[in-house]
């Protein structure tokens, strides 16, 4: 079936961290406002599909900033996907007919006292159609679990499978997949949400110094150029601590982008200091006809992949590290982690002192 080509908004808006759930009708009612604005304005060219809303835009990075206790955040900030909150989006997504791609802190009823970072894509009818959880690896300040983090339970609960880990949702505008933030940084998460059929992967937000330097629209170009997807990149605009901070502070510089199956960029804005947006054209039978015709360009059909599995044999970062405790604080993860893989890539002679 042809797919015409079409808009993609990424929103950039201004955020409060939270420190109960109630407080996320803040940023909600900023949002909503931001979203209408953007799809009507973009609409005047060409119909709006695709809106996402970068990672934080609901509870903020305050689990993170503050490094706060994991169990608490769990009960009283980390929310149910599908729940209030996701309703709310649904809602916009009904009003003006897009698909949204949206992310939250998130419980999960086979985990008690732990939160996820879930990605999630709701319909333009407002159902929940995909859930992401956020794989490996999380920022070293992150203070959620990660699947890998409780693998065992979590390949009993989904299988071991592409879709357990990178899943993508089949969708009258293409097929839709999820990558957050630093899962970014990694060419693995990229490739596996490809060759599990992904042509539109979400990636977003990226603070300084990444944003600043160019890494993250290194990254984003890259996975897109790599796997023959778009990748829509929006970033945080400016951020508040609380609900009441009448300062905000610019932490992740801008750089939102929409990057197109070649790599190149179709929509771009540089600055993140105030709440905006950027958009960007979409062509699905492009990509497409790109991937079906070229003798090159299309990557993924040469992958040798009996020779790219030698690479990954010997494991790296430990598995199940937190089927049976809480994440620690950043002090303790930096001692017990951090400073330990580092020995160990030392220890086999892959880094050198």
């Amino acid at each position: 079936m042809s797919i015409g080509p079409y808009h993609a908004v990424g929103l950039v808006p201004t955020i409060w961290g939270i420190r109960n759930r109630s407080e996320i009708a803040k940023n909600l009612e900023h949002l909503a406002e931001l979203c209408s604005t953007a799809v009507h304005v973009t609409a005047m060219d060409l119909p709006v599909r695709l809106v996402a809303i970068p990672e934080g835009c609901l509870q903020g990075f305050n689990d993170e900033a503050l490094d706060q206790d994991h169990v608490d955040y769990a009960q009283h900030c980390a929310i149910d996907v599908p729940g209030p909150e996701t309703d709310e989006i649904g809602r916009w997504a009904r009003d003006l007919g897009v698909y949204i791609i949206a992310q939250a802190k998130v419980r999960h009823p086979d985990f008690p006292d732990r939160f996820f970072n879930m990605g999630f894509v709701l319909s333009p009818d407002g159902e929940v159609i995909l859930k992401h959880y956020k794989t490996t690896p999380l920022y070293p300040s992150e203070r959620s679990v990660s699947p890998h983090d409780v693998f065992d339970r979590w390949v009993e609960l989904y299988g071991r499978t592409l879709e357990a880990f990178w899943p993508v949702v089949e969708t009258p505008i293409g097929a839709i997949g999820i990558m957050m933030a630093n899962e970014g940084s990694y060419p693995e998460n990229a490739r596996g949400l490809a060759l599990n059929g992904c042509e539109i992967a979400y990636r977003g937000a990226f603070p300084h110094p990444g944003a600043a330097s160019d890494m993250f629209e290194i990254q984003c170009r890259a996975r897109a150029l790599d796997n023959n997807m778009f990748v829509v990149a929006p970033n945080v605009g400016t951020y508040h601590a609380t609900a009441e901070s009448t300062r905000p502070i610019d932490l992740f510089g801008g750089q939102s982008m929409i990057v197109n199956h070649r790599g190149q960029i179709v929509g771009r804005l540089r600055h993140g200091g105030v709440s905006t947006f950027v958009s960007g054209l979409v062509d699905i039978d492009a990509l497409r006809h790109h991937r079906l015709t070229s003798a090159w360009t299309n990557w993924a059909k040469d992958l040798r992949t009996e020779m790219h599995r030698i690479i990954y044999e010997q494991p790296i970062y430990p598995k199940n590290l937190y089927a049976d405790r809480v994440p620690p604080h950043h002090a303790e993860y930096r001692e017990t982690v951090t400073l330990s893989q580092i020995a160990l890539m030392k220890a086999r002679g892959i880094w050198k002192a």
